[in-house]
């Protein structure tokens, strides 16, 4: 097997014409250069050179020079892939998200990214918290941005915000009370279009308001079309709430057990890809201008 460096040695001494110039490309004596064609000729079993000169090639000199060039040229590509992989400017990333964060904070985040990492290649999937957990857990998802995961899912997680709970209904329905905020007690007896939100939410009065509920959506737009019919009022993150249909207001809560962590999630049994722990840094990092915009309330890191 013949060494790439020797073959290096051979490209570069007849692209320069002169052992000096060579060696001082590649760093190398110009007795070390000289070593190293003396070896190559031995291994072929023939000169590369008419001369000393190291002027004129031989037929043989010529047709390792175009071989060579064009292995070093590809070893050289495939080096640099390895390199960039290693340290996260390529590769492919799966994301899965909710909505809200998918819709609202994610575009900004995944521009300014690709912007710094041209050749990363990214999926992203949103979802409610739960699939989303299912995804990080099983495999198909690199990183999810979630509620937090629940007992029997070995995730790892990094908090990232709290997002305050809204009621969505219509303006003038009696929940858009004067006082600008909704209490869980305030919902008993009202009709409540079920999502995936309240799931999340460890307090009784959500358990008992998702048992009474006759109707339920997981789509926001359909969940939004539903309260504008006047089927019911339905409760989401604020951050869900920031594009509202015609008509609808968006009431924030107040009490015990309003806030919806947003964390971000990986799997606790493997590693991450370079990629995506570049990612994860780089959210970290920029999230909170975002945080500041929408009103969220950072958690601690």
């Amino acid at each position: 097997m013949i060494k790439l460096d020797l073959l290096r040695a051979f490209v570069t001494v007849t692209r320069h014409g002169r052992l000096k110039d060579a060696g001082e490309e590649l760093g190398r004596t110009q007795s070390a250069i000289s070593m190293s064609l003396a070896q190559l000729e031995e291994q072929l079993g023939g000169q590369l050179f008419e001369t000393d000169r190291k002027k004129e090639l031989t037929d043989l000199g010529r047709y390792v020079r175009d071989r060579a060039d064009e292995l070093l040229r590809e070893n050289d590509r495939i080096q640099q892939l390895i390199i960039d992989y290693a340290q996260g400017h390529s590769g492919r990333l799966r994301i899965a998200s909710v909505p809200s964060v998918a819709a609202l904070l994610l575009p900004t985040i995944l521009s300014d990214f690709m912007g710094i990492h041209p050749a990363a290649e990214i999926e992203l999937t949103d979802s409610d918290s739960a699939s989303v957990r299912s995804m990080v857990d099983q495999g198909y998802a690199d990183i999810g941005i979630a509620g937090p995961a629940k007992t029997g899912q070995s995730l790892r997680k990094t908090a990232l915000f709290e997002d305050r709970l809204h009621v969505v209904c219509h303006a003038g329905s009696p929940l858009a009370t004067a006082s600008g905020h909704v209490r869980w007690q305030d919902l008993q007896g009202a009709k409540l279009i079920a999502n995936e939100t309240l799931t999340d939410i460890d307090a009784s009065a959500a358990r008992d308001l998702l048992r009474k509920s006759r109707l339920s959506a997981r789509n926001v737009s359909s969940l939004f079309a539903m309260v504008q019919s006047g089927l019911g009022y339905t409760v989401l993150p604020g951050l869900a709430t920031h594009q509202l249909s015609e008509g609808l207001i968006a009431v924030p809560m107040k009490g015990k057990s309003c806030d919806r962590e947003i964390s971000l999630l990986t799997d606790d049994g493997r590693t991450l890809s370079p990629l995506a722990r570049a990612f994860q840094a780089f959210l970290n990092e920029n999230i909170p201008t975002l945080l500041s915009q929408y009103h969220l309330a950072a958690t601690d890191v």
